[in-house]
């Protein structure tokens, strides 16, 4: 896929002290959802995280208006509800090394019996970040920060995976690439295992791509399973700082099973 440059936002982003910020919960707020501040955040190590509703911003004001009014979280002009948009980079941050993926035997023997699954990527990516939003509660997948991805798809630098059971949609994972790390925002499963299939795929073709490691931005027993590691946050940023810009993402069908070898 052809990859639009696109400039670099002015300050605030480039003044922002990612390091300096809170290991849990956000490290600042504000900003907007355009293509433009997205890629500047990501390639800053941060990822957005929208309030779904009124009541969800009203809250973000309570709990962190005094560590804004004290200057221990900066405020990023642009935003009509500075509370609107939190901006996260825990330490550490959980990464799986591309060349390090781990499949678990329970997995291996899934995806060796699933003769009518397989992968693409960028097949139809609004579609696999809907589905990561459907039916969950807490929606941080807006309809803002859906059309500001979709636009960066569009540019070339945000991509998804997709998992087919005879032609149908099963499951799939969607992100970022920022050079030689891919931050993995979410994934769905349809069908049991098709999710971790889908991260495991998508590691395999990032690293086809020149690609080191997928961040998977929030820690769990699932993403350890197949290799995930904590990373302090110090060395996922000078990882981003490199921003090799690596080979284009393959795209083309091919079988599941392959990630069972």
């Amino acid at each position: 896929m052809y990859i639009r440059t696109l400039a670099r936002p002015e300050a605030p982003w480039e003044s922002l002290d990612v390091l300096a910020g809170p290991a849990d919960g956000p490290v600042a707020f504000g900003g907007d959802l355009g293509p433009r501040s997205l890629l500047a955040a990501y390639r800053h190590g941060l990822y957005p995280f929208p309030a779904e509703s009124a009541e969800h911003r009203i809250v973000n004001e309570i709990a962190y208006e005094d560590q804004v009014a004290a200057g221990r979280l900066p405020l990023i002009p642009g935003a009509d509800e500075p509370f609107s948009i939190a901006w996260c980079s825990p330490d550490p941050r959980p990464v799986i090394l591309v060349r390090q993926t781990r499949m678990p035997r329970g997995l291996r023997r899934q995806l060796r019996a699933a003769t009518g699954w397989t992968t693409t990527a960028d097949v139809c990516f609004e579609r696999v970040v809907r589905e990561c939003r459907a039916g969950r509660a807490e929606r941080w997948l807006t309809d803002e920060l859906l059309r500001g991805l979709c636009l960066l798809h569009e540019l070339g630098h945000a991509h998804s995976v997709e998992v087919w059971e005879d032609g149908r949609l099963v499951g799939g994972a969607f992100g970022v690439r920022v050079g030689a790390v891919f931050s993995a925002d979410s994934q769905f499963t349809l069908c049991s295992g098709a999710g971790k299939a889908a991260v495991a795929d998508l590691a395999r073709r990032f690293a086809e791509a020149g690609g080191v490691a997928v961040d998977v931005q929030r820690d769990g027993g699932h993403v350890r399973l197949l290799g995930a590691r904590p990373l302090p946050r110090r060395s996922y940023v000078a990882l981003l700082a490199a921003h090799d810009p690596g080979r284009p993402l393959p795209t083309a069908e091919l079988p599941v099973r392959r990630l069972a070898d």
